[in-house]
């Protein structure tokens, strides 16, 4: 091997290791972000609401920076077959990642509407969707990480639970209100939020699907 292509090897790796790290930083910032909403939602508390809002342009940065580094490195490395597929599905990627981010910034959003009158019901039930749907952020960077395929099916599996969820939630929302409709408005700003927690589920099975497509070079199966 020359010398000039160790150095292009080299610096590949190198562009690489950037764009996953940017990507890693991502993911924890987006599953951060999630947590502080359900906590703030849980706790009716609009300063952490108004931080997640805040903090969402972050993950707007690094998405940008992603892509940039992913149009440089193509531009100058040239890279073929499985070095172009990770570098597509990391642009992908990110872009969905920055989704996630501001489905969470949509969850803080509604804090201060709530105005604290959530039945405990509710919460709970919202509390599960949102454990659930940050164990799925946490495995799928993990996945990408370690570059785990199984672990990455193992993110579809869970979405098949937050989709029940979503779908019970409805149920029980709709008889609420018809019982309380003085509440209608604090049951609409809960249905949105489980709404932005299975958009957050769905996201995050996309993340796993481009991990699985990157490793494998196909499609996650039932994907």
């Amino acid at each position: 091997m020359t010398t000039g292509t160790k150095h292009t090897i080299t610096a590949f790796d190198d562009d690489m290791d950037e764009i996953r790290g940017l990507i890693a930083e991502m993911g924890a910032r987006a599953e951060a972000a999630v947590i502080a909403a359900m906590k703030a939602l849980r706790e009716h508390d609009t300063d952490t609401a108004a931080t997640i809002r805040a903090d969402d342009k972050i993950i707007d940065t690094l998405e940008t920076e992603v892509e940039r580094l992913v149009v440089r490195t193509i531009a100058l490395r040239a890279p073929m077959a499985d070095d172009l597929r990770e570098l597509i599905a990391a642009l992908k990627m990110s872009a969905v990642i920055e989704r996630i981010g501001d489905y969470a910034k949509n969850i803080a959003k509604r804090v201060p509407q709530m105005n604290g009158k959530i039945p405990s019901s509710a919460l709970e039930q919202l509390g599960r969707m949102g454990e659930i749907v940050v164990e799925m952020i946490r495995m799928a960077m993990d996945a990408y990480a370690k570059r785990d395929v199984d672990l990455a099916c193992a993110v579809t599996v869970r979405d098949d639970v937050v989709d029940q969820l979503n779908k019970d939630l409805f149920v029980d929302f709709v008889a609420y209100v018809v019982k309380n409709p003085q509440n209608a408005t604090e049951v609409a700003h809960l249905l949105f939020t489980a709404k932005n927690l299975e958009r957050i589920g769905d996201h995050t099975t996309n993340v796993a699907q481009m991990i699985y497509f990157t490793e494998t070079g196909e499609n996650l199966p039932d994907a």
